[in-house]
């Protein structure tokens, strides 16, 4: 019944594979939505109890605060990048981006703001709220692949998340393992900088041939001035909410004093923004509803006791604490759940075979942030190709971004190389 319980996860991964497939297209979003939705009728009809009770659970879980709080996150971000981009901000703040960088900095300059950013503010969503349109429309200005450019600001994204001080897959990890902050900051920036450095370069030679199609025009500050509001206030620690109701607010009053649009018409423009963001919010109460069958049936409990089994060396317990927390994340398809959830099981993992606090916590939170970067259907990546396909008008898959997704990439590979190069304590 344990090994059971999981098989929603197999549904949901199968179905949407197979319908894809039989259709020859993964750019729709909607097949996701429908393979979340028949995994999680199956995920009713195998559990146990009363009909009522189960779907009882899964509303539980589909209405947890941290989903809703999400959702509401979606609402704004779609009402302001649709209000931004028809008022003309996005198109004047990549403007300046073309004026201040030359085409063959681009690929490095976006994916160092990216980095800046995310380590500044502390979420990786809240990156790809701001710079994902920037990055689509220098893309559709030069011969860059819109799918690379998407990829390097969700790369970015994850260093924030996965060393800011106010991360909360940071705060997860070192409570988890009971450690300082400062010192996991210090062994993490040890084991993925030297990746960062090297996405730098990469991302140099990528575009160092680059190419503007399309001259871009003068600069309007007064039609940047949403986005660099959203920005400075993200960067300055304002909540998330709060920063993209300023943004809201600011294209309003830009946009009625300057004549974009009419009072009703500014009204209409929020609408269609937040009806675009439809799709992605039911597919985050579906996958937490979802979870949420799998964790109460006992699934999650099954996974982790078979990970643990069999670790007999400090160099086997650090690839099975890395194993169990990506195993828990393509679970949750939540990086900050799956530590929450591997994390008390790490530790005394950690402290039989001698592995530092601020080792395990490190791994804990690399090894969930290279497998939430690569999962199709991560918060994350359906969030940033939710946002291109409302600003391109064109349908824009996970999966074509997933192979340009150098960082998570290397920062996986960097877990592998700095476990086998572990010195075994005396």
């Amino acid at each position: 019944m344990k090994l059971l319980s999981l098989s929603p996860l197999f549904v949901f991964l199968g179905s949407y594979v197979a319908l894809c497939v039989m259709g020859n297209d993964f750019s729709h979003s909607s097949i996701a939505l429908v393979a979340f939705l028949l995994a999680s009728i199956y995920a009713l009809a195998i559990g146990s109890g009363k009909i009522a009770d189960r779907v009882t659970t899964f509303s539980r879980g589909a209405g947890h605060p941290t989903v809703l709080l999400m959702v509401w996150i979606y609402v704004l971000a779609g009402a302001f990048a649709y209000c931004a981009k028809q008022m003309g901000c996005i198109e004047a703040t990549v403007d300046l981006t073309l004026h201040l960088l030359p085409p063959s900095l681009l690929l490095p300059g976006i994916f160092l703001a990216a980095c800046f950013v995310s380590l500044a503010i502390g979420t990786s969503c809240g990156t790809i709220i701001q710079l994902v349109p920037i990055a689509v429309g220098i893309a559709l200005k030069t011969d860059v692949q819109l799918p690379l450019m998407v990829a390097i600001v969700v790369g970015g994204a994850y260093f924030g998340d996965n060393l800011s001080f106010i991360s909360d897959t940071t705060i997860a990890a070192t409570q988890t393992q009971g450690c300082r902050m400062r010192d996991k900051f210090r062994a993490n920036l040890r084991m993925v900088l030297p990746v960062a450095l090297l996405m730098l370069v990469v991302y140099y030679f990528m575009g160092r041939d680059a190419r503007v199609l399309q001259q871009p025009h003068d600069i309007d500050l007064l039609l940047v001035a949403p986005y660099l509001a959203v920005i400075v206030t993200a960067l300055l620690g304002v909540d998330v909410m709060l920063v993209l109701l300023l943004g809201l607010a600011m294209t309003g009053i830009i946009g009625l004093w300057r004549g974009s649009f009419t009072l009703f018409g500014w009204a209409d423009q929020i609408g269609t923004g937040m009806i675009g963001m439809g799709e992605l919010m039911l597919m985050a109460m579906l996958a937490a509803g979802l979870l949420e069958m799998i964790r109460v049936n006992g699934g999650i409990d099954y996974l982790l006791r078979h990970v643990t089994r069999g670790i007999g060396s400090r160099r086997g317990a650090e690839f099975g604490i890395a194993a169990l927390v990506c195993l828990v994340n393509i679970c949750t398809a939540n990086n900050t759940v799956a530590i929450l959830t591997a994390g008390p099981i790490a530790r005394p993992i950690a402290e039989r075979y001698a592995i530092p606090a601020t080792r395990a916590a490190s791994i804990l939170d690399t090894a969930s942030c290279f497998t939430q970067g690569l999962l199709p259907y991560s918060v994350q990546l359906l969030f940033a190709a939710n946002l291109v396909s409302q600003l391109t008008g064109q349908p824009f898959s996970t999966v074509c971004v997933i192979p340009y997704l150098f960082y998570p990439m290397g920062i996986g590979l960097a877990v592998v190389v700095s476990t086998l190069l572990q010195r075994k304590r005396a």
